[in-house]
């Protein structure tokens, strides 16, 4: 039986998902939000939980251990400096999970994870992201120089070569032949 046996164990090794879970919350700290599956998201939580008490804790030996979790010292001034003082009047409950469906290659169902106390900047929808870029091309083409009036006549000057006799007929990969016949 495996009575208080609680670890997720996500088909790895326990140093991979050791190694796992601390890269999960570096990006978490990072990024404030990650997309990931629902099981490593929901085995991600009680970690970034421990990480953020300690950083409550503030004291040296707080930061020594979330350091020996994490292995990043940037991460672990943010954790301490940043995130853990937004937390400081809730108990528990730091993170949020929000489930976002499956995911198209394998259906795997897919989730964010991310701080409860943290302000999001939403990204555009897709038609703006479009409408810029469509906006962009016009103004490349404004910038290429206007060609000199002597350029203009030395290109007038050159003579055309003669026409070829005719359109050259495509060699078709599959059987050998070329297209015309």
């Amino acid at each position: 039986m495996r009575h208080q046996k609680k670890t997720i164990k996500l088909g790895r090794t326990a140093d991979h998902r050791k190694a796992l879970l601390a890269n999960q919350v570096c990006s978490l700290i990072e990024h404030q939000r990650i997309k990931t599956t629902l099981a490593k998201a929901k085995a991600v939580r009680p970690l970034a939980e421990k990480m953020v008490t300690l950083g409550k804790k503030g004291s040296i030996h707080a930061r020594r251990t979330a350091l020996a979790t994490l292995r990043q010292k940037t991460l672990v001034k943010k954790l301490f400096d940043d995130i853990a003082p937004r937390s400081t009047e809730r108990n528990g409950g730091y993170t949020r999970i929000v489930k976002l469906g499956q995911r198209k290659s394998d259906s795997a169902p897919m989730a964010f994870i991310e701080w409860v106390d943290a302000a999001f900047v939403e990204e555009k929808p897709a038609e703006e992201k479009k409408a810029k870029r469509k906006e962009a091309e016009p103004n490349a083409k404004l910038k290429q120089p206007a060609p000199k009036p002597e350029e203009l006549a030395a290109k007038e000057e050159e003579p055309t070569p003669p026409p070829t006799e005719g359109p050259k007929l495509k060699k078709r990969k599959w059987f050998g032949r070329k297209s015309g016949e």
